[in-house]
């Protein structure tokens, strides 16, 4: 195949810009189903509004799923204090230091935002001296700081912001001429983006293919459970397309497709593992198989639901993940053409 990249840069780009903590994607999945109604291929929403799509097969008792997730982290508002700033609680697992500073929207019941900027409760040097440097980075020593002239709780309260409002970071999306893409959420919308652009190969040249191959967005994997439920019945392999994980004592590469052999749910199906390396091996895709202590998938949550499947983890390379994140064309053309050739093999 012939990696567009601009192709799918388009598709990130969307999926990046539109703010999607795990909870509140709706926003997403709507440009989602748009993209998906553009290109003539139908598609399904399940109860708890993930989105599938099916390309029929030879096969079609024993059918190969793949998953990538479009919810991200986030943040809550848990709290307005007394002078108008916001306490906020975390959707997902990040460290509090890798978004102090960054700018926000709070998304409110009514559909207005307000902009905002996440601080500690002790943000400048002049002020608090070491107490500033040394304050622990925790929930309860951040705040949102409000871009408007709030002085109270009342104040805030009369925007219309409310405890309950989500809470979307601002992702600093950025593509250097050397091919890496730094940017929040990474973690899955790179993913998201290579199926979308996978959705679209298949259907544009009309590939034959030898068992059903369904395409799963799912919107809860972030918090757990997003492929507990709603999977198509007839799945036998669940392959998860979720990041791989750069970093200190690592083996994996933002240059690769990362082949996950083990993470804190366990080993993944070898056999499946298996056929994947075979495949980037004969295709020559590089490839890097790792193991994340510290990590679970859609099909972690698939299997522990009870699901008879199959499962394999396999995504880019994403270095920093959940804080502000890297990754190189390369990693992502690389997991783009493992997806295609297995749904082809």
């Amino acid at each position: 195949m012939n990696f567009n990249r601009d192709r799918f840069l388009h598709y990130l780009r969307n999926l990046i810009a539109i703010g999607s903590p795990s909870g509140y994607t709706h926003k997403v999945m709507k440009y989602i189903e748009k993209e998906l109604t553009n290109l003539g291929v139908p598609y399904e929403v399940t109860n708890k509004g993930a989105i599938v799509v099916s390309f029929d097969g030879e096969n079609k008792d024993y059918q190969r799923t793949f998953s990538a997730h479009v919810d991200t982290l986030g943040a809550m508002v848990k709290l307005i204090k007394s002078n108008g700033a916001l306490s906020f609680i975390p959707i997902g697992g990040f460290l509090m230091a890798s978004v102090e500073g960054e700018n926000c929207v709070i998304e409110t019941q009514s559909g207005k935002t307000f902009s905002g900027t996440i601080q500690s409760t002790k943000p400048s040097v002049h002020i608090s001296g070491s107490d500033a440097t040394d304050l622990k980075r925790v929930p309860e020593n951040m705040e949102i700081i409000l871009d408007e002239k709030v002085f109270s709780k009342a104040d805030v309260e009369s925007l219309g912001i409310n405890v309950g409002d989500f809470v979307c970071i601002d992702t600093r999306f950025t593509v250097t001429e050397s091919g890496f893409i730094k940017s929040r959420y990474l973690d899955d919308k790179a993913s998201a983006a290579a199926l979308l652009y996978c959705i679209e190969h298949i259907k544009t040249y009309s590939l034959t293919l030898p068992h059903t191959v369904n395409f799963f967005i799912s919107n809860y994997e972030e918090v757990g459970h997003g492929a507990t439920a709603g999977i198509p019945e007839n799945t036998r392999e669940f392959i998860a397309v979720d990041m791989g994980a750069p970093g200190l004592d690592q083996n994996s590469s933002e240059y690769a497709v990362c082949i996950c052999a083990k993470d804190s749910s366990g080993p993944y199906d070898y056999d499946l593992r298996s056929k994947l390396i075979d495949i980037c091996i004969k295709e020559e895709i590089p490839y890097k198989v790792d193991i994340y202590p510290f990590y679970g998938s859609d099909a972690s949550a698939a299997l522990r639901a009870g699901w008879d499947v199959k499962t394999a983890l396999i995504g880019p390379g994403v270095f920093a993940s959940h804080g502000y994140e890297r990754t190189h064309m390369e990693s992502l053309e690389a997991t783009t053409r493992l997806v295609l050739n297995y749904c082809c093999k």
